[in-house]
């Protein structure tokens, strides 16, 4: 975190320093915003050794923008944070939630446990391109589901994110497990419209 400060008051130090002979007036805070977005995820994007117990800590959201021809990474933003937001109240309406829901990962073997109350999912994972990529499969109970997504370290734990559409797909088959409608798997899809790239998936903290 100490690193991230630092790095942090240096970007806007040389933001101002590089501004400062037109005046304070010319100084793009957007841009300015965007460095630091990008910093931070140069920092925490970094390779995960997926292994022990991560509670779940929410949504994670990642998304693109095309607009005039520009490609904008929405990572990080106030539109993911709002997506994820919203996103964290439906599936807490069906008992996904912080505290409520863990993953364990045991490298030795591969394996890895999904439980959520009394719940409990197993399946197989393996963790690829040094260690920046994650396959989930999980076992009979959701039907043989297979979704490979991205893994990022973060400040104090990992996050991993799949396309939208196996995402959606995941939660489809946990809320069917649980005996829950199916209406907030709607209502969470229906926030990525708009948005190219959309993935979406979980924040974890070991």
């Amino acid at each position: 975190m100490k690193k991230l400060v630092s790095v942090v008051a240096l970007a806007v130090a040389l933001s101002f320093t590089a501004s400062a002979q037109s005046g304070l007036g010319n100084i793009d805070f957007g841009k300015i915003g965007n460095v630091l977005t990008n910093m931070a995820g140069a920092i925490y994007s970094g390779p995960v050794t997926l292994d022990g117990t991560y509670s779940y800590n929410g949504v994670a959201v990642s998304a693109t923008s095309n607009e005039g021809g520009i490609l904008t990474n929405l990572a990080g933003s106030a539109v993911t944070s709002g997506i994820e937001t919203k996103a964290d109240e439906y599936l807490a309406k069906i008992g996904v939630k912080p505290g409520a829901l863990s993953w364990t990962f045991n490298k030795a073997d591969g394996s890895f446990t999904l439980n959520l109350g009394s719940l409990s999912l197993p399946g197989s994972y393996k963790v690829g391109d040094g260690e920046r990529t994650v396959s989930l499969t999980f076992g009979k109970s959701m039907q043989f589901l297979n979704m490979t997504g991205t893994l990022e370290s973060s400040s104090g734990g990992a996050r991993m994110l799949f396309p939208a559409d196996k995402a959606m797909a995941f939660i489809k088959k946990l809320t069917s497990k649980l005996g829950q409608s199916s209406s907030q798997v709607s209502s969470i899809a229906k926030l990525a419209e708009g948005y190219d790239n959309y993935r979406i998936g979980f924040k974890l903290a070991k």
